[in-house]
């Protein structure tokens, strides 16, 4: 994996790459951005270009440290991700003991934290005191989509780099080109995405997307015409996909959105769901006060989940609500 590899955040990469050649190259980063946006990537080139033997502003690709870095078996790189989603001491402690100790093969050791604002308060704390007078040969890049959970001490101790999402132009053309997706569906995965060129990617590798689209379209289509059935009849679907039940109520949110927008403004092309105007027709009769009701509905269901909510109750509750049961 190289820059190159990389679709987008140009301006971010080559700010990282003069500052490379500048040996400007800052101890600890901060990557802040949406959800598959492509701030790992960037940090994974970052770290294996500090870690080329050739100490060029890009990596060659083909020293042993690259080579290594490739595997995924380079000694003086690590990777913290959350454990049961938390950041916990024990692995902390761990990072630090690894910074104490100088590389073994390179001139750095590159410590990359995922989610980083899974930071317990205990782990978040200690992994403060790494950060005031960190080694010369340690580079750290945290990443993050939701830095106001971060410490602001932490924060104060970091250089922040923003990524934007990617334009769906972009997005569009590396579906149909790189994933066979026809234009339709690369226009609706860029759309839904926002520009976060991870989650399309992952959208485009996953064949069932559009099979839950079709899913929820129909349970919609079934809440909205009064099968008094179809919220209970419907849980056994939102149990088998507990685990992505945000990308479940989006297309939800979505939905509704679209449903707005046809019946007040009637602009296609501000439609997301085009290949679906006939449902959307059919169930433009719905008042737009109770439209709006449901979208207020679904981004309560959210956030109720988030905060631990017990789920069947929430979903049962939100499907009920859509079909005014």
């Amino acid at each position: 994996m190289d820059f190159s590899d990389i679709i987008g955040h140009e301006k971010v990469i080559e700010g990282l790459r003069k500052a490379i050649r500048n040996h400007s190259i800052s101890h600890s980063y901060l990557f802040e951005g949406e959800e598959g946006i492509g701030k790992r990537r960037v940090a994974y080139a970052l770290a294996k270009t500090l870690l080329c033997k050739e100490e060029g502003d890009s990596p060659c690709n083909s020293c042993t440290s690259c080579r290594k870095f490739d595997g995924g078996n380079h000694p003086d790189f690590f990777l913290i991700e959350p454990e049961k989603d938390i950041i916990r001491v024990h692995q902390i402690e761990g990072l630090i003991k690894e910074i104490t100790t100088s590389p073994l093969e390179s001139k750095r050791k590159i410590f990359i934290i995922d989610d980083s604002h899974k930071f317990n308060k205990e782990s978040a704390n200690k992994f403060l005191k790494t950060l005031e007078e960190p080694p010369s040969y340690v580079n750290i890049i945290l990443i993050s989509s939701n830095p106001s959970s971060i410490l602001p001490t932490i924060l104060s101790r970091v250089q922040t780099i923003k990524f934007q999402p990617v334009e769906y132009e972009r997005v569009v053309g590396l579906l149909t080109r790189d994933y066979g997706k026809s234009l339709e569906e690369a226009k609706f995965i860029a759309e839904f995405t926002k520009g976060a060129i991870g989650k399309a990617r992952s959208l485009a590798e996953d064949d069932s997307f559009f099979q839950r689209r079709n899913e929820i379209i129909n349970i919609i289509q079934g809440l909205l015409q009064g099968d008094k059935t179809k919220a209970f009849s419907s849980l056994g679907f939102f149990n088998q996909h507990k685990e992505i039940i945000d990308e479940l109520l989006d297309i939800f949110l979505l939905w509704f959105r679209d449903l707005l927008i046809y019946k007040e403004i009637g602009e296609n092309h501000l439609i997301i769901n085009k290949d679906k105007l006939e449902y959307l027709s059919a169930q433009s009769n719905v008042n737009s006060n109770r439209i709006n009701d449901i979208i207020v509905r679904i981004q309560e269901t959210k956030d109720n989940i988030k905060r631990n909510v017990n789920y069947q109750l929430a979903i049962e509750t939100m499907l009920l609500y859509i079909g005014g049961i």
